[in-house]
């Protein structure tokens, strides 16, 4: 047996080899042994080179980044099924010594190549990223039918490996291990980020978690519920694009914008605007595209609302004013993603999110084992149908942190006001029941490890037209769609400030964030303004209006 002092040396010798060779020689020269890993490539790219990368779900084309090795590998996630996922690892040559996961959206199926490039090795971090063990479009779920093993690997399994992988890359790569272990992920990256921290505490110090969509299986269910409240295109109840933009958004400005000081065509906070859609009513004669009939006035409170069922349980929160602009995109066009015309076709693949395993569950023929399963049929028991199976153990709901917050972990979680997708009110509604778990089990206080911020005028992530409030803060997605923040520091940038949350311990009271014209940083800066901590909001008080400095954090 060799002793402590040979393999001393040994390990030694190994870091003296590693700190002898360039980061290309290292790159080149890589190789990485497991029973479960698969290494397929590692390239060198030197600073300034033209990285041109992409995939399904993201693409990166720039010169602007540092020197990096880019791994790919496959790991073997079920070793009886043969199943696999792809994962890949970038290395910066000037590495700050961190690991950074990075989440995905919608249905996954490829690699986040566009928050590997500008997220993690343009920010000095180790990133990895994954596939979830498929491949496809952020929109496709037609892997996932009858197709449990997939499904475990989407749900949480091809992430917890590929983070483990990461990690023994990051070792080998470097002779060192990581200092602290990030993670950050927007919507299905948000829920893939919770997953991990209600899971696997040990995977990371902190994580920023963006508008999470945890409870899938009432999330789904409240798409199918808005769907149905503005179907069909014929009904007096139907609400098209032009009426969401020009008639009822100019309206909800009107009533809402300056409640917060300053009228600037952004909601500060919709909690505190009780929106009256009925000043649109249309009287006789009026242009029908110029005012609501009883039923669009119906539709909106409806929409408007938390969406509770006839018992009075709770299913999901609602939209709020303010996101009219979104919503139209989304309610108000026969070919938008979640537009009633698309919307047949696109449930149809929704196999794991509306739970549609009939292989499983013949006894509920509702859930179709083909295309001829209607949305009219959705009801109550298809709610509670989708929660009992729950495939995969997909929501990530579970309020109980305090293994989490046993080893210091942080958590920084966003969404946007103007969300139009996933409702904000699920942000807030994980929010508030992780609070009342924790002081009811723990002296443990929700600002000491887990701080929510609500963003102005956002909507979805990064999609559509981003809202119209300041949008840029250095979240998942935004930089390679050209909405970079104002700095990557604690201030500007929320990745930055989870680190120094967790590393010196100094907690973001807010973020100063940063709308572009256009929403795109080569058009110069609109506005700043601050992203504030949950509940308070952003007040004007006085001096520029374009200037995050004029305003104040207020608690109402």
């Amino acid at each position: 047996m060799f002793g402590s002092k040979f393999l001393e040396q040994s390990s030694t010798l190994f870091l003296l080899s590693v700190a002898a060779q360039t980061t290309d020689q290292r790159c080149a020269s890589f190789t990485f042994e497991s029973n479960y890993t698969r290494l397929i490539a590692s390239t060198f790219f030197e600073a300034r080179d033209h990285v041109n990368i992409s995939t399904l779900f993201q693409a990166v084309d720039t010169n602007a980044l540092p020197a990096f090795c880019r791994v790919q590998v496959e790991i073997t996630t079920n070793v009886t099924a043969d199943s696999t996922a792809l994962a890949e690892v970038w290395l910066p040559e000037d590495w700050n010594g961190r690991f950074l996961t990075i989440g995905n959206g919608g249905f996954s199926g490829s690699v986040s190549v566009g928050d590997l490039a500008f997220m993690a090795v343009n920010q000095g971090f180790a990133g990895v990223s994954t596939d979830s063990g498929h491949s496809g479009t952020a929109t496709d779920a037609s892997w996932a039918l009858g197709n449990d093993n997939a499904i475990m690997d989407y749900t949480w399994r091809a992430m917890h490996l590929s983070v483990a992988t990461g990690k023994e890359i990051v070792q080998k790569f470097y002779g060192r291990s990581h200092n602290k272990a990030y993670y950050v992920g927007c919507s299905e990256g948000g829920r893939q980020g919770l997953k991990e921290v209600q899971e696997f505490p040990d995977d990371f110090d902190g994580a920023v978690i963006g508008s999470p969509a945890n409870w899938a299986t009432h999330l789904f269910s409240s798409i199918v519920r808005s769907n149905l409240n503005v179907l069909p295109t014929t009904s007096s109840r139907w609400i098209s694009e032009n009426m969401w933009r020009n008639v009822i958004h100019p309206e909800v400005l009107r009533q809402c914008d300056e409640l917060d000081g300053i009228k600037d065509g952004v909601i500060s906070n919709p909690l505190l605007c009780s929106f009256r859609p009925e000043t649109l009513a249309c009287h006789q004669n009026q242009d029908p595209e110029t005012c609501l009939t009883i039923s669009q006035i119906e539709t909106l409170h409806k929409l408007y609302s938390d969406y509770y069922e006839t018992n009075q349980t709770y299913i999901f929160g609602g939209f709020y004013p303010g996101s009219e602009n979104d919503l139209s995109t989304i309610f108000g066009s026969e070919s938008s993603l979640l537009g009633p015309h698309y919307f047949q076709n696109f449930i149809v693949k929704l196999s794991i999110l509306l739970h549609l395993l009939v292989n499983h569950y013949d006894e509920h023929p509702f859930f179709y084992s083909d295309t001829t399963w209607d949305i009219s049929q959705f009801d109550m028991d298809t709610i509670l149908l989708a929660d009992s199976i729950n495939p995969g153990g997909q929501n990530a709901v579970n309020p109980d942190l305090r293994k989490f917050t046993a080893r210091q972990g942080k958590v920084l979680h966003y969404a946007g006001w103007a969300e139009d997708i996933i409702s904000a009110g699920n942000s807030v509604h994980y929010y508030e029941t992780v609070n009342s778990f924790m002081r009811a089990n723990t002296n443990i206080e929700m600002d000491d490890f887990y701080r929510l911020f609500m963003v102005a005028g956002l909507g979805h992530c990064y999609v559509s037209d981003f809202g119209d409030g300041a949008n840029a803060f250095g979240a998942p997605l935004q930089e390679m769609a050209g909405m970079p923040p104002l700095a990557h520091d604690a201030r500007h940038n929320i990745l930055a400030a989870l680190v120094q949350w967790v590393e010196d311990d100094v907690a973001p009271e807010n973020i100063t964030a940063v709308h572009y014209e256009n929403n795109n940083v080569t058009a110069g800066i609109s506005f700043t303004r601050p992203i504030c901590k949950y509940p308070a909001s952003s007040r004007y008080v006085s001096g520029d209006p374009n200037s995050a400095e004029s305003f104040a954090c207020i608690s109402y």
